[in-house]
């Protein structure tokens, strides 16, 4: 059985070792830098069991569900523990949400952004590399570390170690003996756990062939909430390959050469895999889940997304486009950030899994 610390568990940890917590809203994000600087990162997708009705008081009712539901659970003190609110501009949604806590809300926590160039170009990485000295600077005024080079570099290692370990299980799901519960479980385990802490659990994990049987899929979209979507494919009679998921796949992160640990950060956030929130081409985007899907041996693609999230909704017509001329079959549905699945929504896949057999 596969033993992973609770959040609670590395809050308290990290109060331990003198550290603070940072609450961090998706996506991409410096997290060795944070770690640098004393600060333990907790990322916050939702999450999916809160009232919005604080959220909704803030936000139009086709705001991102992320967005509203992260908001109204910062207002119910669900946030309580951080010491700073990291939100990074991955669309215009998380900005929007990013103006409202400083502007209207005003939380006890300092809120820091972080704001993503779209494309990668030489000024794009010396432009993110001075974004992440900024925020460097604002993390000191915040904690009074100020971490040398030296120290940046180790924590920047560190991270390298945790990402290759997150690539392995990524690259090797057919050799991982977890359902799919517990191994995408064991994934997002990756934005609360220490780095040397999710390398000890990752390592631990159960090897040999993974449990299976019916129709294999491949999934996509931003975040898989509630996670018991995966118990209700496997009772459908289909289980999941691989994913291009915002909060696994698209994170596996490469080590940069760079020897200037800002300029290293930003190069390995800017060459991470293709993303529709840092405006990837849709047409290498395409190809490139066109090949993972032939690799991995999927029948088919399942983009589950949160309602109303733009940069998805963006790719999706040229994604069906190109995979439909492939002969892939795909299914697009979008959820509410919500405790339970819709009736329809789980009527849907089921249909699209009986149409793969």
């Amino acid at each position: 059985m596969l033993t992973i610390p609770t959040r609670a568990d590395v809050v308290r940890q990290a109060r331990e070792r003198g550290e603070r917590v940072a609450a961090v809203l998706p996506i991409h994000y410096p997290r060795a830098l944070l770690r640098a600087h004393g600060f333990q990162p907790m990322e916050v997708w939702g999450p999916p069991r809160v009232s919005v009705v604080e959220g909704n008081a803030h936000f139009q009712a086709y705001t991102c569900g992320i967005v509203r539901n992260a908001t109204s659970f910062l207002m119910q003190g669900g946030l309580d523990a951080a010491d700073v609110v990291v939100v990074p501009h991955t669309c215009d949604a998380l900005q929007g949400m990013a103006s409202v806590l400083k502007d209207f809300i005003k939380p006890r926590q300092p809120v820091a952004t972080i704001y993503l160039p779209r494309a990668v170009r030489a000024v794009d990485r010396g432009f993110l590399a001075a974004e992440l000295r900024r925020l460097a600077q604002q993390l000191a005024e915040i904690y009074g570390l100020r971490p040398s080079d030296a120290e940046l570099l180790a924590a920047i290692e560190r991270e390298d170690e945790a990402d290759r370990e997150l690539r392995f299980l990524a690259e090797h799901r057919g050799d991982i003996a977890l359902g799919d519960r517990d191994y995408f479980t064991l994934l997002r385990a990756r934005e609360f756990l220490p780095a040397e802490s999710f390398v000890e659990v990752a390592r631990s994990a159960p090897r040999g062939q993974a449990p299976g049987g019916g129709v294999p899929l491949m999934i996509s979209g931003i975040v898989p909430e509630p996670m018991e979507l995966f118990d209700h494919i496997n009772a459908m009679g289909a289980h999941v390959v691989a994913d291009d998921l915002a909060c696994c796949s698209r994170r596996l992160y490469r080590p940069s050469g760079a020897s200037d640990p800002f300029q290293r950060m930003a190069d390995s956030l800017i060459d991470a895999p293709l993303d529709p929130t840092r405006g990837s081409p849709i047409l290498e985007r395409a190809r490139n889940v066109s090949r993972r899907i032939a690799e991995c041996g999927a029948k088919g693609l399942l983009v589950y997304d949160v309602k109303f999230c733009e940069p998805e909704l963006f790719d999706v017509p040229l994604l069906r486009k190109h995979l439909t001329a492939e002969g892939i079959s795909m299914l697009h549905v979008e959820f509410d950030m919500t405790g339970s699945i819709a009736q329809q929504t789980l009527t849907r896949i089921e249909a699209f899994v009986e149409m793969l057999q």
